[in-house]
């Protein structure tokens, strides 16, 4: 009972009408801050240049490293296979649409996060959405719901919802991973590993945090993308024909073909762009609250670099995923899921697609549980004190350990919800603050050389 209740009101909270007010919000945007996504190529040198001196907890680098860390997971995976099931190769397209037009999003969310952020009575910096709702918009009622869904959502697809899919990932690849021991026994001991490896990164801070994302992000991103492309290049005759049937799939939609039961634009769009949203979080109001610690003198300047986020997320990670799946045509199969599906699109080309696809799999979900500890935990130092953060991370390990060895859906449907409804305040202060983020992208670039 309580499992459909929550399975039906996830699927109505991420219907067209969310769909239609994140990609919205994402247009709109672009236009306020004057196309902010030509600036990509500043962006991109910024995410590595050091600003010494300026206020901060971390660098522009670990806040963004912090915040890829929550947000490249399993969609970039299993959430494009499932986008190309349901609205066949043109959402791929759509998907990657949402990551182009999301970076204005992700700027505007990060410009008002450090614009409006504080510093709490340890010295480090604090902000987010609950800052800019309470301090910009006078409404600290509403920065108090927001951090409410976060902590929430946090522990459930931050947390025990990750650990359960590496889990799950290594007891259904044992066998290629080279492990005999049975199943429980691989739960017991791998839950306690990440609790462990987790207890050793969180309990020192953003700053720990920030330095292991600093090392594992990049390596996990370069080992997926490398391994995307060995793949399409060893297919390279094919690539050309991939490419065409997601752009005319994207207009057109697809016929049934094999065991595909046939899509149309509005399935094409729907699917791709909600997929899309979700892998990114653009407009959820998660990823400010990483670069609101980021070590910078300027809003904007911090912002632009946050704004690259979508693009790796989305436009690159989630790009690479689908031409995959869509040039390997197992699409077309029968009663596929999406993990069958990314099985089958990874092993054309032997052990060396498991090893990508598992170590994949692997590195951004456990990457995941790292960055929304943060998120979490300033959700819940926005509502309950500076000591509440110690109790929190200690509870934040017990619950990797229980995630392993207990599974639900309901924790994914119930954390679905807690998403939408952080994106509803947060979106309310993009749009509200629009002006304000137009002010300073111009007041920035006025006087940039």
């Amino acid at each position: 009972m309580l499992d459909t209740f929550l399975s039906q009101t996830a699927s109505w909270m991420w219907g067209p009408w969310l769909v239609a007010l994140l990609f919205g919000t994402h247009l709109f945007l672009t236009w306020r801050t004057g196309l902010i996504q030509r600036h990509l190529g500043t962006a991109l040198r910024l995410s590595v240049a050091k600003e010494p001196g300026a206020p901060g907890d971390i660098s522009q680098f670990g806040a963004l490293m912090t915040a890829l860390a929550a947000t490249i997971g399993t969609g970039n995976i299993y959430g494009v296979a499932g986008a190309v099931i349901l609205g066949g190769p043109g959402a791929v397209f759509w998907m990657w649409l949402t990551g182009v037009f999301g970076i204005a999003t992700k700027y505007s969310e990060a410009l008002l996060a450090v614009k409006y952020r504080v510093t709490n009575s340890r010295g480090e910096m604090s902000g987010g959405p609950m800052f800019v709702l309470e301090r910009g918009l006078n409404a600290r009622w509403a920065g108090s719901l927001f951090a409410a869904f976060t902590a929430l959502a946090a522990f459930g697809i931050g947390n025990m919802a990750q650990s359960n899919a590496i889990v799950e990932m290594v007891v259904v690849k044992k066998a290629v991973l080279g492990l005999t021991q049975a199943d429980t026994s691989i739960r017991l001991w791998l839950g306690l590993a990440m609790a462990g490896l987790t207890a050793a990164v969180i309990l020192g801070g953003i700053q720990s945090i920030a330095r292991f994302c600093g090392f594992l992000v990049p390596f996990m991103a370069f080992f997926y993308v490398a391994g995307c492309l060995v793949i399409l290049l060893s297919t390279w005759d094919q690539l050309p024909g991939t490419l065409a049937l997601i752009i005319t799939s994207a207009f057109t939609g697809k016929a049934a073909v094999g065991g595909f039961i046939g899509a149309g634009i509005a399935e094409a769009m729907r699917y791709g762009i909600a997929r899309g949203l979700f892998s990114n979080e653009s407009g959820l109001g998660s990823a400010p609250i990483a670069a609101a610690a980021a070590r910078t003198s300027d809003p904007v300047r911090q912002a632009l670099v946050s704004g690259t986020g979508t693009f790796w997320d989305t436009v690159v990670v989630c790009a690479m995923t689908g031409l995959v799946i869509v040039g390997s045509g197992d699409w077309t199969t029968a009663d596929l899921n999406k993990a069958k599906l990314c099985d089958l699109a990874f092993n054309h080309i032997g052990p060396f697609g498991d090893i990508i696809l598992v170590g994949g799999l692997l590195t951004f979900v456990f990457s995941t549980i790292l960055g929304w500890g943060y998120y979490g935990e300033k959700a819940v130092e926005y509502l309950f004190g500076i000591r509440s953060v110690f109790p929190y991370r200690l509870l934040w390990i017990v619950a990797v350990f229980i995630g392993a060895i207990w599974k639900s859906d309901a924790v994914w449907n119930f954390c679905d919800i807690m998403n939408a409804l952080m994106a509803l305040p947060n979106l309310a202060a993009l749009l509200l603050l629009s002006g304000v983020i137009a002010s300073e992208t111009r007041r920035y670039f006025s006087k940039s050389p």
